[in-house]
């Protein structure tokens, strides 16, 4: 049995929250990049190029990329052979996050109620997804989730009898009606299958995927890209604009489901998908 005491989660949360916030993953960066040689729009490469500038001006100034420093989710992989000591592993958690938002000096977006709208503060409480996994080591992902592209979002109970077809059409549909307001180029996470939270939860997940690793099941990294190219043949291009480049990824996570549903979830990510993890 391992020990892993709150404050040395708390203390890599804080770092999380701020280098998340702050640096941009390197495949986002090379695909924004890569997009800028191709884009075939003037307007959409120089927005790119603007993007690029912004996320090496955050970098070396220890700036958030995003005004909007988002809501954090973390996702926890907790090893079943460590003992949390100290405390409560969500309170561990949502200390990091309130230190971490305190000193980056980022935004504070959390509301205490969904319908009373006072803010919390501190941006706590974190969304934690944990999970447990064998051995003897947990590792923390911190995904801030702005809500220009969240908001953007759709589930859909798809017949069971649904084409492959018709699953790329609603995702296709679903970036469309999103227009410029996700802040393109995005990347388009997909869940399909098991329950609606199962689905919601793999399409999150799936933002955190490198937008350069295809799925490992040959058949649904087909599907990727025909759905990534018809995104892309929507024209909306680079913060709407106009343009190629309206989609740098789309990265489609699938669970079993029953017989009679398909449920399927599509979360937008904003070209500031933003991620950062560290295991311990």
């Amino acid at each position: 049995m391992r020990e892993i005491s709150c404050e040395t989660i708390a203390g890599a949360i804080e770092k999380l929250c701020i280098e998340a916030a702050v640096i941009l993953p390197p495949d986002v960066r090379a695909r924004i990049d890569a997009a800028a040689e191709t884009e075939a729009s003037p307007n959409g490469r120089a927005v790119l190029k603007d993007l690029h500038d912004n996320f090496v001006l955050a970098e070396r100034e220890g700036l958030p990329v995003c005004q909007d420093t988002g809501m954090a989710v973390v996702f926890a992989e907790l090893g079943q052979e460590v003992h949390i000591s100290g405390g409560a592993f969500s309170d561990a958690v949502d200390e990091g996050v309130r230190r971490g938002y305190e000193k980056g000096y980022l935004r504070k977006s959390v509301v205490k109620d969904p319908l009373c709208r006072v803010n919390s503060g501190d941006n706590t409480p974190a969304v934690l997804h944990l999970r447990l996994v064998p051995g003897d080591r947990l590792k923390l992902t911190v995904a801030p989730k702005g809500f220009g592209s969240e908001n953007m979002s759709a589930m859909k109970l798809l017949l069971p009898s649904a084409t492959p077809d018709e699953f790329v059409d609603f995702i296709v549909e679903t970036v469309d009606r999103a227009g410029s307001n996700p802040c393109p180029p995005v990347v388009v996470g997909v869940g399909l299958g098991g329950t609606i939270e199962t689905a919601a939860l793999l399409a999150k997940t799936a933002l955190c995927r490198p937008l350069d690793r295809r799925s490992a099941d040959p058949f649904y990294a087909q599907l990727e890209e025909k759905a990534l190219t018809r995104v892309n043949a929507l024209g909306t291009g680079p913060q709407g604009f106009g343009g190629t480049t309206t989609a740098l990824a789309v990265n489609i996570e699938t669970y079993p489901t029953h017989i009679a549903g398909l449920p399927c979830v599509v979360n937008m990510g904003c070209h500031a998908t933003r991620h950062a993890a560290v295991t311990l």
